[in-house]
């Protein structure tokens, strides 16, 4: 946090300098500026690997390319390539929508877990996941073997990691589960994540320099607070306590992709409350999942913000399945939608607490949705259309494409969907061990050496502070240099 003479000076000079001024609205860290243009990258991304695996099936074997194209732009980004286990970090490239500039541990040295246990949450053993996920520097976390990891309290992780469940079938279960709070740059992919109960009165390490009393848990599968720059893709999320995934206080940059949801009532939350103003700004892809089995609402529910919904295949659900209060932005395009027996359980969307007269201005928009078994969606906003034409200038594909784009959502790693273990240096799995870090990506095929890093990034809340000053008093500069040219 900034001292109090900082957050002074900061005042002063930005009531000089409308720009200073504009510098401390709402807008928070990740935000897009121009969510449209989002939205038409996802449907340009869409577009090029449906057209591309049409063109090759009349070239090649059917067979060839059911193995590898799929038309779902995430996966035939890195799983086309046989050596894919040999460049981990490519996976990094392949996002899309709102947290596609999220860099996980882009960069950073592998961190192989070896030991399944998590017995002290205040001093970790190295090897745990634990003690992976809290660390400064950027990691790219593997496991050495299939594992169920049982929680004894939070999984609360510091910025810039990757869990690489790629290769081996891990599970986390327990306590509180996975915390994403006040961190950036977050790639969690291939994980079973289920089972997760509150957790808390308790001291729990977010660092290695910092461990402080965590109060009771919701119990969320993920749990992402005041954070950005997040994607999660391929998991699989069921049986939790309170949501599957809840995004609140001002988190932005987010997508979730690939996920099998599951066995929940609540199952997404995104938005704190009607009256948090920062949540504004919230912005998050919910791409190519397929929401499955004895769901019963909240596919989201949202309070402010924008969700881009695409791609989707909602496979019915008991109260609803998109609902949202607040005023927020839901652009629904290529889903489909399978309504519940109920006769009065049709509707995909659900304005909570919220009379006609208040939501019939808030932009909701269905495109190119499939409706089956009597669902339909409730659309709103008068004068939308022009509002999203800009989205729409690249056409959304039909749903009619939702069977072969969410073929492989959930973890992968099936029967028919094989995948390398981590290896070391192209060999066998690693082994036993208490934990071990290996080089970059750059490194990996050299390096035989396994260290542990003493290394740690240094607090830089000075270097915050200094550099916002100096951009506030160029901005003041500039202004009352501008102000002297044309009075002379």
């Amino acid at each position: 946090m900034l001292p109090a003479s900082c957050i002074f000076w900061v005042s002063l000079l930005s009531s000089f300098s409308p720009l200073g001024a504009a510098m401390l609205n709402l807008s928070l860290p990740g935000q897009h500026p121009d969510p449209e243009s989002v939205v038409q990258d996802v449907h340009w991304r869409v577009n090029v690997s449906l057209s591309r695996r049409q063109t090759l099936s009349t070239t090649i074997l059917d067979q060839v390319v059911d193995s590898c194209l799929t038309g779902n732009p995430i996966d035939d980004c890195w799983r086309c390539d046989p050596q894919w286990h040999l460049n981990r970090q490519r996976l990094a490239d392949c996002g899309i929508g709102f947290g596609q500039r999220a860099l996980g541990g882009k960069g950073g040295r592998y961190y192989v877990v070896t030991d399944s246990s998590d017995h002290d949450a205040v001093n970790p053993r190295p090897g745990t996941l634990r003690h992976a996920v809290i660390q400064d520097e950027p990691l790219w976390i593997v496991f050495s073997s299939n594992m169920l990891i049982r929680l004894s309290q939070e999984l609360i992780f510091n910025s810039f990691k990757t869990l690489d469940g790629r290769g081996v079938n891990v599970h986390i279960v327990g306590g509180g589960c996975i915390t994403l709070q006040y961190i950036s740059n977050v790639i969690i992919h291939n994980i079973h994540i289920h089972h997760c109960y509150q957790s808390g009165n308790a001291m729990v390490r977010s660092s290695p320099s910092h461990y402080g009393w965590r109060t009771l848990s919701d119990g969320d599968g993920i749990s992402i607070f005041g954070s950005h720059d997040i994607w999660i893709d391929h998991c699989s999320l069921s049986h939790c306590k309170d949501g599957l995934i809840d995004a609140v206080m001002g988190s932005t940059g987010i997508t979730i992709s690939n996920n099998f949801f599951s066995h929940h009532n609540e199952v997404m939350l995104l938005g704190h409350s009607d009256d948090y103003l920062p949540d504004t700004g919230m912005q998050v892809t919910i791409a190519f999942n397929h929401f499955g089995r004895k769901l019963i609402q909240r596919m989201p529910r949202c309070r402010r913000g924008y969700i881009h919904v695409v791609n989707n295949d909602f496979t019915r659900w008991e109260m609803y399945a998109i609902g949202g209060s607040g005023n927020p932005t839901i652009n629904s395009q290529g889903n489909r939608y399978i309504a519940p027996s109920n006769p009065y359980a049709k509707e995909v969307t659900k304005r909570v607490d919220t009379e006609v007269g208040n939501w019939k201005d808030w932009n909701w928009r269905s495109e190119g949705d499939v409706m089956v078994n009597g669902a339909y969606f409730v659309a709103s906003g008068a004068g939308a259309e022009v509002k999203y034409e800009k989205a729409y200038s690249i056409e959304p594909k039909s749903a009619t494409f939702i069977n072969q784009i969410t073929m492989n959502a959930g973890v992968l790693g099936g029967r028919s969907n094989k995948l390398s273990k981590w290896t070391n240096n192209g060999g066998g799995g690693v082994d036993g061990g208490d934990g071990m870090i290996l080089g970059s990506e750059s490194e990996e095929e050299e390096s035989d050496e396994i260290m542990w890093s003493n290394a740690r990034l240094r607090p830089c809340s000075g270097s915050i502070a200094f550099s916002v000053l100096a951009a506030l008093s160029s901005a003041l500069f500039l202004y009352l240099a501008t102000i002297s040219s044309v009075k002379l």
